[in-house]
């Protein structure tokens, strides 16, 4: 039997590169890394023009009393300049510009743990966690160490997200088939860490090859065991994973630590496996490249800083005019005005689409009623009515109406017959009702 939500859509899936293997890149001239891959405070460049760097070298710093990660150099070679520019989500961030010089030479301070399992500190594990900069690789890039600092005493149940279910991306399905004791490793390294003696995989049944394979690999665990759920989106969506695996419901506004669970995505267990194994930090990650516009579709193991740009031209370049390039799946992703945008621990795929997969309304975007937006969300909600509240700026109504527990998966704009932007409208009410309630906030400490 495969585990499910209630509510969510069957999308089209363009599983396109999932017998794909995983290609390392010929590593680009250059590198534009980024200060600010994760959710907290951005890091400061601790380099400067002109100096040496090599691979796995700390180039950014956090303050330790800061929520934030520590960037690594992904190349080896000769920073060129610190600049400020765009990254994917739109804010203006400084980068480290470094020229490579194709060595590969490896930072001779990054060792590994030097303890076995049983001998090394929980304490420990959390500063090499958080020493390896490594950050969620499953979209929201909040600190590792910061999350399992969080859990520590609050959870009884471990979730590995491999559900995958965006269209077009493969990552995590070709890391389970191809390295799967990686990430095997890194939930033995959790459950070590967070004292929890139960772990779930979740994943989609329509990974079988994936499944086998993790199956076999944990058939004598006690501790760890594969959870097959129903391939429908939005099944990564950390709440509906939850209730599909546990029964359990993660209330508006508390984490899955509130309801006794941790999620962790497969290849973040990867790289905390590496960390510990060999010392890597985390300055690599795997990309898919896909749409109808590239003419060799790929998966791709992707120093951080390298461009879409040069990303594009490893998989052949283009065979169409493109009408969108998307950082992320289509559904819950983020469309770039620029291709040279740089690759961040957070960047799972590059979509370069033609206008055959845009909206093909002609008419005004209209509601028509059909509650099908209701039936579809995963939250519960009443998708329409919220956004109909944000187009008359009636954000009082809005929130009442449960705008900020929405999970802004798009359901409900796929599925409206009426070609209403239902989504896009209810973020600006969330960002409009956050901006109030800071406003506020600040006004009551001024009293």
């Amino acid at each position: 039997m495969a585990y499910t939500f209630k509510g969510g859509i069957h999308v089209e899936e363009h599983k396109n590169t999932s017998r794909r293997r995983i290609e390392p890149t010929v590593p680009p001239k250059t590198v534009a890394i980024p200060m600010v891959q994760h959710i907290g405070a951005p890091a400061t460049p601790c380099v400067k023009k002109g100096d040496h760097v090599t691979v796995g070298q700390k180039i950014g710093v956090v303050p330790e009393t800061a929520l934030g990660c520590p960037i690594h150099s992904s190349v080896s070679g000769t920073v060129v300049d610190i600049v400020k520019k765009q990254i994917p989500s739109g804010a203006i961030v400084e980068h480290v510009i470094i020229e490579n010089d194709m060595r590969n030479e490896k930072c001779p301070d990054n060792r590994p743990a030097g303890k076995s399992l049983q001998e090394i500190t929980t304490e420990e594990i959390i500063e090499l966690v958080r020493e390896a900069g490594i950050s969620g690789m499953g979209g929201a890039a909040f600190p590792t160490y910061a999350k399992i600092k969080s859990a520590l005493g609050k959870v009884d149940k471990i979730i590995i997200n491999c559900a995958e279910c965006e269209p077009f991306i493969t990552v995590n399905h070709r890391l389970l088939v191809e390295q799967p004791s990686t990430v095997i490793n890194g939930i033995k390294i959790l459950l070590k860490t967070l004292g929890v003696k139960e772990a779930y995989i979740g994943i989609e049944d329509n990974k079988p090859d994936a499944i086998k394979i993790l199956t076999r690999l944990t058939a004598k665990s006690k501790m760890i065991s594969v959870k097959t759920v129903k391939t429908k989106y939005p099944q990564g969506d950390e709440r509906q994973l939850i209730y599909a695996l546990t029964g359990r419901e993660v209330p508006t506004g508390k984490l899955p630590a509130d309801v006794g669970c941790v999620i962790f995505n497969p290849e973040t267990c990867s790289s905390i496996y590496k960390a510990f194994a060999y010392g890597t930090p985390l300055t690599s990650r795997i990309v898919t490249v896909d749409g109808d516009c590239i003419r060799r579709p790929k998966n791709l193991l992707v120093p951080i800083g390298t461009s879409f740009a040069d990303l594009i031209e490893l998989c052949g370049g283009l065979v169409k005019e493109p009408k969108k390039i998307i950082s992320g799946g289509p559904m819950m992703g983020a469309a770039q005005w620029d291709p040279t945008m740089p690759i961040t621990k957070s960047t799972s795929a590059i979509l370069v689409l033609s206008d055959k997969f845009g909206r093909k309304n002609n008419v005004a975007p209209v509601c028509i009623h059909c509650g099908r937006c209701i039936n579809n969300c995963p939250m519960h909600l009443m998708p329409m009515y919220i956004a109909q509240f944000s187009m008359v700026n009636d954000l009082e109504s809005a929130d009442k109406y449960g705008a900020m527990s929405c999970v802004e998966c798009g359901s409900c704009s796929y599925n409206c017959p009426g070609g209403v932007e239902i989504v896009q409208h209810i973020r600006v009410a969330k960002a409009a009702i956050r901006t109030e309630k800071s406003r506020l906030a600040a006004l009551n400490e001024k009293k």
